[in-house]
């Protein structure tokens, strides 16, 4: 018995110092010559889930939204979709005002009480394009050095638009372009872009 007993070493034991825990040696033993300066960090525990978004009554596919941010900020565009996580699949037409399919947040934009019909669009390409990946852009291929170092000061190449995408974009808006045309004075509505003036109370406007 007492061979067993002098065989088995005395546990140790773990004790919490602020948000950490430490192991502290039985007394008979050595303690440790190292100890971590700082506490080791660990993830934080989040309890939120995420929900999905719930889009506003006024979204609806065809309704024509006002966009207040980005590149393309004061433009009329047309509702095609709704998109995970409160976004927006959006198109101007491009032939119209210039504005491409894209994505939008639903928080920047101003529903109208003007709507569109989307009859006869090609839904198959709206939902291409409403997946994942396909606005994901391309990875340049860096230059070798020499190559670099002689073509510094040259003017910078333009972007050329995928022929995926654009044939993408016509089919989209073909019967869209069909659909505002039968409409009176709406192709020039969505050709104007939206501004405030002086004067101007967008609290008081009907939109």
């Amino acid at each position: 018995m007492s061979a067993k007993q002098g065989s088995e070493q005395p546990a140790s034991q773990t004790k919490r110092f602020g948000k950490g825990e430490r192991e502290v040696p039985h007394h008979t033993q050595k303690a440790k010559k190292f100890y971590p300066a700082e506490d080791e960090s660990k993830p934080r525990k989040v309890r939120k889930s995420i929900k999905p978004a719930r889009p506003r009554a006024s979204l609806v596919p065809g309704t024509i939204l006002i966009l207040l941010a980005g590149r393309f900020r004061g433009k009329r565009v047309v509702l095609l979709k709704h998109l995970p996580q409160g976004i927006l699949l959006v198109t101007g037409p491009f032939k119209i005002n210039g504005v491409p399919l894209r994505r939008v947040n639903a928080r920047y934009v101003i529903a109208t009480s003007v709507k569109v019909e989307l009859k006869g669009i090609d839904e198959k390409t709206v939902e291409k394009v409403g997946e994942e990946g396909y606005f994901t852009r391309e990875k340049k291929q860096d230059k070798s050095g020499e190559e670099a170092f002689f073509k510094q000061g040259e003017k910078p190449e333009k972007k050329k638009v995928a022929s995926a995408r654009a044939s993408d974009q016509k089919a989209v808006d073909k019967a869209l372009l069909a659909n505002i045309k039968k409409e009176a004075m709406l192709f020039e509505y969505l050709r104007s872009s939206f501004s405030l003036r002086k004067g101007d109370k967008p609290h008081e406007m009907k939109w």
